[in-house]
């Protein structure tokens, strides 16, 4: 793989740019791998990078019934963060966020990582004694995060409205560090260093049964045929029901979608991340101008990836109390993505009832600033064949014991 750099733009300017090599392979599967992911999203590749990188196994396929980065990956609002209360939450939330840092030097490929900060506003008392006591919690935790008053709020957000008639801003709680990358860059980095390893990333390749023999994992059936493998890692997010099923267990999770919109571009008007989860919304603006706007998931089960006018009408209207500014702008577009939520609003990152399945899921709106974490615990459990520090509390016997993590709080917005 050619190295990324400012001379290799400019050698190729002068060969009309004829010299770029593939950013990753297309190719046909093999009979067998010593592990296969099913999905190609952002934690599979992370996954499947992190499996090469920590620990030399490269025979790996990575197989996508779409296309790369076609599901949650590039349908998110790329908000990083790692502010969560719970301890084990956020061990594996500051990890990933500290990968995000060094990510594009470490896969040589630019993702945009923007350490602009995240703010979430407090705006009732009960709101305010939360964050309060969160950002104590990260502060043992080793996380920088801090309380600022409503002043400093109008200071790092003059476009917000701090004297709300329902809900004025009491302060918020401030990570400096946290910030936004760019989604769909995230994933063609991974695949990119992933395929450069000698990893077969496969395309439009759906995974129609999962083979066993007894309680052991011999492979998976797929719609261009049968590969066998004796490790087999289950990242598919909204799906992770569906191919549980196929394996023949069940996953404490329910899908449902999560919707987004951007407005049109205008001039730069706000550089942070606000979070109002009171009103339920959040909003940045993207390097192109545009008004990027989330809100919570839909409140019933569902598989679409298609917006709806109710999602747009109950988030503006909650937005634009607090950012009057948006009510003249127009709407550019809007997505939905599946998302899986457990009852206690933490990932699932654990070993299966089946002998060789691994299984990734359950990050409900919070999963694309967990890509990296995700992925280096991920590939720890599958690589060991059992999980390490980060991966441990979130392994599926919580629920049967009854150690959940509760991050209903720190999800906020459910995101």
């Amino acid at each position: 793989m050619k190295r990324y750099s400012a001379f290799a733009i400019a050698r190729e300017a002068l060969r009309h740019h004829t010299g770029w090599d593939r950013a990753w392979g297309s190719p046909e599967p093999k009979k067998s791998y010593d592990v296969i992911i099913v999905g190609a999203g952002g934690h599979g590749l992370a996954t499947a990078y992190y499996l090469g990188r920590n620990h030399g196994i490269t025979n790996v396929a990575v197989l996508e019934k779409g296309w790369l980065g076609g599901g949650n990956t590039g349908r998110n609002t790329t908000i990083i963060r790692s502010n969560y209360l719970r301890d084990p939450s956020a061990a594996i939330y500051e990890k990933s966020r500290s990968l995000y840092e060094t990510l594009s030097q470490d896969l040589n490929y630019n993702i945009m990582f923007s350490p602009r900060g995240v703010l979430m506003l407090g705006q009732t008392q009960h709101e305010v004694r939360a964050y309060k006591r969160t950002a104590h919690a990260n502060a043992l935790q080793g996380i920088e995060t801090s309380w600022v008053g409503p002043e400093r709020v109008k200071e790092l957000c003059p476009i917000i409205n701090i004297d709300g008639p329902r809900y004025p801003v009491l302060g918020g709680l401030w990570q400096a560090r946290a910030g936004t990358a760019r989604h769909d860059a995230v994933a063609w980095g991974y695949a990119r260093a992933c395929s450069d390893m000698g990893m077969d990333i496969i395309q439009k390749c759906e995974v129609t049964g999962i083979r066993r023999e007894g309680d052991k994992v011999t492979g998976v059936d797929t719609n261009r045929g049968t590969i066998g493998t004796k490790k087999l890692c289950i990242v598919v997010a909204g799906h992770s029901g569906v191919l549980a099923d196929m394996a023949g267990f069940r996953l404490p999770v329910e899908s449902v979608a999560l919707q987004a919109l951007v407005s049109e571009p205008i001039k730069p008007a706000m550089d942070i991340v606000v979070m109002a989860n009171t009103v339920h919304g959040y909003m940045s603006q993207s390097d192109k101008g545009e008004m990027v706007i989330g809100g919570g998931a839909d409140g019933f089960n569902n598989y679409t990836q298609r917006g709806s006018f109710q999602h747009i009408e109950e988030t503006i209207r909650a937005l634009v109390e607090t950012f009057p500014i948006i009510s003249r702008l127009k709407m550019l577009r809007q997505w939905g993505g599946i998302v899986d939520m457990t009852g206690d609003r933490s990932p699932i990152i654990s070993r299966t009832p089946v002998e060789g399945i691994f299984i990734n899921c359950g990050w409900g709106t919070g999963g694309f600033k967990a890509i990296p974490g995700s992925g280096w615990a991920t590939a720890e459990m599958v690589a060991r064949g059992a999980p390490g520090d980060l991966a441990a509390p979130f392994s599926l016997d919580r629920f049967r014991e009854g150690r959940m993590i509760d991050e209903s709080v720190a999800a906020a917005v459910a995101h």
